[in-house]
């Protein structure tokens, strides 16, 4: 990924990355079963691209339309911090967000790609887009990624807040030792 001058600045002040989930943690297609439960794919990279970032001491926290029992499963799995479910619009918990992390507006990152999202992005330090964003979404964002939402996208955010934070090289080189802790 090659990032200007101006997002890799902004990327090493995020204290804090928000995620929308549908579109963003998966590809935004909702399965139901038999049973009517709800079914979600997520990808493996950016759980782990997540769980990566938490022992950064960079809290992840998921801001979501829908709550959702499987989310909050796959959050718990990820090590993310919190989950916000149902809350709409999603930019009035900015507030309570920046007093709990005890961060600013320019430290918070946020991953999303439909127009919900806008709100929120057009609040936060570093609003990120995921590739198959929608055009208005792509527009309020400062990094658009390269990978479609459930594809990558969120790994590729965390690697670009890692390597704008000078974490990424002593990351690979001490692999094992950093996920064993």
């Amino acid at each position: 990924m090659k990032m200007t001058k101006k997002q890799k600045e902004a990327f090493k002040k995020v204290k804090l990355l928000l995620l929308d989930v549908d579109g963003v943690l998966t590809r935004g297609e909702i399965i139901y079963d038999n049973a009517g439960r709800e079914l979600k794919i997520f990808n493996v990279k950016d759980g782990l691209g997540i769980y990566l970032l938490s022992k950064f001491a960079v809290p992840v926290v998921i801001i979501t339309a829908k709550d959702s029992p499987v989310v909050r499963r796959r959050a718990h799995d990820m090590r993310i911090d919190k989950v916000i479910g149902g809350e709409l619009p999603k930019a009035k918990m900015i507030p309570q967000l920046l007093k709990k992390y005890k961060v600013k507006k320019d430290e918070i990152c946020f991953v999303g790609d439909d127009l919900i999202d806008i709100g929120i992005m057009n609040i936060v330090g570093v609003p990120v887009a995921v590739h198959d964003a929608l055009p208005e979404v792509k527009k309020a964002a400062l990094y658009v990624s390269r990978y479609n939402g459930g594809q990558g996208a969120v790994r590729e955010v965390v690697e670009c807040i890692l390597k704008a934070k000078n974490k990424w090289a002593g990351l690979i080189k001490n692999f094992d030792s950093i996920v064993k802790k």
